[in-house]
């Protein structure tokens, strides 16, 4: 007997799920890669905002004390040179630019109130200065200024009050420019870390499910080979089994045949002698009653009832006995008849039977629906045969008062066609479903004429067409017959 492989279906499902598991967890690994760098590429585009920031407003400071320090320098110089018109003008120039850059150093330093308030002294503090300084050139436009003299008192002072406040900002911001710099270099190695770490994950868990799936195909290998094996045992018994019922079935089919006509002989000798046996009935009623003698009433009920009644049931008898002896004459003649396949248009043979049929169809006024069906290699007498059988027996047994309703119909799929005749007829009880492929067995009320071959014939002949034949019913209800052919002819008993 063949091996059955060692394959655990349920190790196999248990692997699957371990791969499933696997790839969920490496699919959340890269959904949280891609959360985490967009998460921290939006803190580090802040940090780098607000170190562009902390610059901007350091540079902004830078620029005014240049302004201021410019306007220092001119002031002096109209000093020392009162007459010299060019010191004015840069004078004027650099307090006008000085103004401008504190009032963008405002809008730059709202988010810090401390640098606020150091702003609004800045400024009251250089427009103090900027008023000293704008003195300064009226007087040497009116001569008050003695060449050479310089007034350092409070213009030094206003100068050393606006570079203090001016360090001090500038010590601000460099402190918070240190601290922005450190939150960006904790974001980015955040970051780093956080790839790395979903990159490890990723990694181990493609490494895990490569080992996993690569186990998996060693398996499926070694078990393919089993079952390669398997196959080959299988086919051979297979063909052994085949051979066997091949042998069989022509065994069956010859003492079917010998056995019809042995029972032949005798069979005609009964219905000859019975024959005679009546016809000497007939001689001796015409003796015995011509003369219209009294004859005893025994004899009168013999010669007039019983004998013509014992002799009708002899003929009854012998004619079914007849009927069956052909029927497995047919049985055994198809069997060993060589089948020849072609390529069949079903539907033009269900048309055909269709029309062999139309006037009982027309007489019960049934209705007969053909619908698509496939084209098959098959042999036609034989798909013939089992189409009529089913479509005459949905005629013979339907359902009475209710118009009758077949539909023929089709499929194909896995290489195989699907072949449905369906009635709603009376139907077919649940426990007949099989016994009504047997010989010589029948289902339901026995009102139709019939020996209970037809049915064993459709198996008979679907199988040796390699397809099967099945049954769906309910009483009652109707009944539906599907015939499962290969599309490609492959018999399923070799000819005898």
């Amino acid at each position: 007997m063949p091996t059955t492989p060692t394959y655990s279906f349920s190790r196999d499902a248990g692997n699957n799920r371990l791969i499933l598991l696997l790839l969920a967890i490496g699919f959340a690994a890269v959904v949280a890669a891609v959360v985490a760098v967009v998460f921290v590429q939006q803190q580090a585009e802040r940090d780098a905002y607000w170190v562009e920031h902390t610059l901007d407003v350091e540079g902004s400071i830078n620029r005014f004390v240049r302004h201021a320090e410019r306007t220092e320098t001119a002031r002096r110089g109209i000093i020392i040179a009162p007459m010299e018109r060019s010191f004015k003008a840069i004078a004027e120039k650099a307090i006008v630019d000085a103004g401008r850059e504190l009032t963008a150093l405002e809008v730059l330093v709202q988010d810090n109130p401390s640098q606020v308030q150091s702003v609004r002294g800045l400024r009251q503090i250089f427009d103090d200065y900027a008023r000293q300084a704008r003195m300064t050139q009226a007087e040497a436009d009116l001569g008050l200024i003695q060449k050479g003299s310089l007034e350092g008192d409070a213009t030094v002072t206003a100068i050393r009050n606006i570079r203090k406040y001016v360090d001090s900002m500038l010590d601000r911001e460099d402190a918070l420019l240190r601290e922005r710099n450190a939150a960006q270099d904790r974001t980015r190695n955040l970051l780093s870390a956080m790839l790395a770490l979903c990159g490890a994950l990723v990694i181990g868990v493609a490494i895990a499910a490569i080992q996993i799936i690569r186990r998996n195909i060693r398996e499926i290998d070694g078990n393919r080979r089993d079952l390669h094996v398997l196959n080959q045992e299988l086919e051979s018994l297979v063909d052994e089994r085949t051979a066997e019922l091949q042998r069989a079935n022509a065994e069956i089919q010859r003492f079917a045949y010998i056995v019809s006509h042995d029972l032949r002989s005798p069979l005609v000798n009964v219905m000859g002698f019975t024959s005679e046996l009546d016809a000497a009935r007939k001689v001796i009623g015409e003796h015995v009653l011509k003369d219209g003698s009294d004859v005893p009433q025994q004899v009168r009920l013999a010669v007039e009832e019983d004998l013509p009644e014992s002799i009708g049931f002899i003929r009854s008898s012998t004619q079914k006995m007849d009927r069956l002896i052909n029927a497995i004459l047919r049985l055994s003649r198809e069997g060993r008849r060589t089948l020849a396949p072609s390529r069949i248009a079903v539907a033009d043979v269900v048309q055909s039977i269709v029309d062999s049929l139309q006037h009982r169809i027309d007489e019960t006024g049934t209705v007969v629906e053909i619908g698509e069906l496939p084209v098959v290699e098959t042999d036609r007498l034989a798909i013939e045969q089992i189409l009529s059988n089913l479509i005459e027996n949905a005629l013979k047994y339907l359902q009475p008062g209710r118009p009758g309703l077949i539909r023929v119909a089709g499929s194909i799929a896995h290489g195989r066609a699907t072949i449905s005749v369906s009635d709603n007829g009376r139907g077919i009880s649940a426990r007949d479903h099989e016994r009504i492929f047997d010989l010589f067995r029948r289902s339901g009320m026995q009102d139709q004429p019939g020996e209970g071959i037809g049915l064993a014939h459709v198996r008979a002949l679907a199988y040796r067409l390699g397809g099967l034949v099945e049954v769906s019913s309910e009483e009652g209800q109707g009944s539906t017959f599907t015939v499962s052919l290969p599309l490609k002819f492959q018999s399923g008993v070799a000819d005898a």
